[in-house]
């Protein structure tokens, strides 16, 4: 058994690890994770936390060096690393590390680009970085996510995000093995993120702040910053305050030989990915027997407590907020026949159908369910019943979304609010990113024109 301390592992294993090592299905899981991410910070740059938050930040800004995903003005490194953080993650249409339930990507992935566009950064060094910090984030989350940090009211994707983002961009500046330990220090003194803002634009916030303050932390530590020896598994240390039973062998068991990048996935709803398989379900009730929404008397959900806990929601009054709500998810899948952005609107949520449809929505909790399988029951209104039970949701690891999915997914975002973006340049600048010798160039093709 390995004597260093668990910090201390991480440390070596990040500064030491080469793009060699790195399996070729990672490395292209990194693109399809890189392109995920285009695609939702495409959607989301119109969106009103992105545009306020730029209003807020670019009076503020230094040197203007780092691109913001779907407008023209530029912004400094960390600020970009900000908004760009924010904007992949703002339409919860982003991707999923399974389980942990975080959605690494967009905190890890803005900085490395806001990094890369002052900086002369290689295709393949960008990948390396990411795989590296999405290793460290999700290992992290792996130790705290079964001991309560949810039920504490931390917000994964924050909290460990800014792990991630820390060690991508020490990564790229080729910090020493003794300042990533300082880093895991610098990096955990700024994990912040409430479950109770989540529907809310405050929650864009700590995500936002993930990314930037992982930047941040890379720089202070460069130029000296210390910290303890025992940063993330110290008594007071990051796992042991956030979470009541941390499985610490989860941090560093198979490092360097399994990845956590293998078990990401990617939403096929713009919603809380818990509530996949309950869309899925009321899809195939709704087309196997021809159902209409008039003809419902009941949506009755079973599923594992961790649904309920996360959007048990029957009183939603926004848009933003009904991307975390069962009975808003259930209700317009049944009344449309789908699950778009255009389902998850101010308008969707005020119309009357919706409203009236979402009051007949009820689930019961049940520990013996796993999580990710929901069954549903519609009672109609002449008796009958129908139901069905959904295990495996499309955009699970057993049904993973394919490549051109993928590409689909992002074409449409770009169509709903960067209509002028070239898709297929970008698509193809993702998938060759590795033998591109300047990571920066995908951010050219991101850029609105105006």
């Amino acid at each position: 058994m390995n004597s260093d301390s668990i910090s201390r592992q991480l440390a070596t294993f990040a500064h030491g690890c080469t793009w060699d090592s790195i399996p070729d299905a990672i490395r292209h899981e990194a693109k399809r994770s890189i392109l995920n991410y285009f695609g939702c910070a495409l959607g989301g740059s119109q969106d009103t936390a992105v545009c306020n938050g730029l209003r807020v930040l670019d009076p503020l800004s230094g040197p203007r060096q780092a691109s913001v995903i779907g407008h023209a003005k530029r912004l400094d490194v960390l600020n970009a690393s900000f908004l760009n953080g924010l904007g992949g993650n703002v339409l919860d249409f982003d991707d999923t590390h399974i389980p942990t339930v975080m959605h690494p990507t967009a905190p890890i992935v803005a900085p490395l680009l806001a990094y890369a566009e002052p900086n002369a950064v290689p295709g393949h060094a960008l990948l390396h970085a990411f795989v590296l910090g999405i290793e460290i984030a999700c290992r992290i989350g792996n130790a705290v996510a079964g001991g309560g940090h949810y039920r504490r009211g931390w917000h994964i994707t924050a909290t460990c995000g800014v792990f991630g983002s820390a060690v991508g961009v020490a990564k790229l500046m080729n910090l020493s093995a003794a300042e990533y330990v300082a880093l895991f220090a610098a990096a955990g003194g700024q994990a912040a993120g409430l479950v109770e803002n989540l529907g809310t634009t405050a929650k864009s916030i700590s995500v936002g702040n993930a990314a930037r303050n992982g930047y941040l932390a890379a720089l202070l530590v460069r130029e000296g910053f210390a910290g303890p020896a025992h940063p993330i598994e110290g008594p007071r240390g990051f796992v042991h305050v956030t979470s009541d039973r941390p499985d610490l062998g989860a941090i560093t068991s198979g490092l360097g030989d399994r990845w956590e990048l293998a078990k990401n996935t990617y939403k096929p709803y713009p919603t809380g990915v818990v509530l996949n398989p309950v869309i899925d379900a009321c899809l195939e009730l709704r087309e196997r027997h021809a159902l209409s929404a008039e003809e419902v008397r009941s949506i009755h959900v079973l599923a594992h407590p961790l649904l309920f806990e996360r959007t048990d929601r029957p009183n939603v009054t926004s848009g933003r907020e009904s991307v975390v709500s069962l009975q808003h998810a259930a209700a317009v899948t049944m009344l449309f026949g789908g699950a778009e952005l255009a389902q998850f609107t101010d308008d969707a949520v005020r119309s009357p159908e919706v409203l009236a449809l979402r009051t007949k929505v009820h689930g019961t909790p049940d520990e013996s369910i796993a999580v990710g399988t929901a069954h549903v029951r519609v009672g109609l209104n002449d008796g009958r019943s129908f139901e069905t039970s959904v295990a495996e949701a499309r955009g699970s690891l057993e049904r993973p979304m394919t490549d051109r999915q993928l590409e689909e997914k992002l074409r449409s975002l770009a169509a709903f609010a960067a209509p002028w973006c070239d898709t297929s340049r970008l698509i193809d600048a993702i998938w060759t990113l590795d033998r591109s010798p300047n990571a920066a160039s995908v951010m050219a093709l991101t850029s609105s024109p105006t």
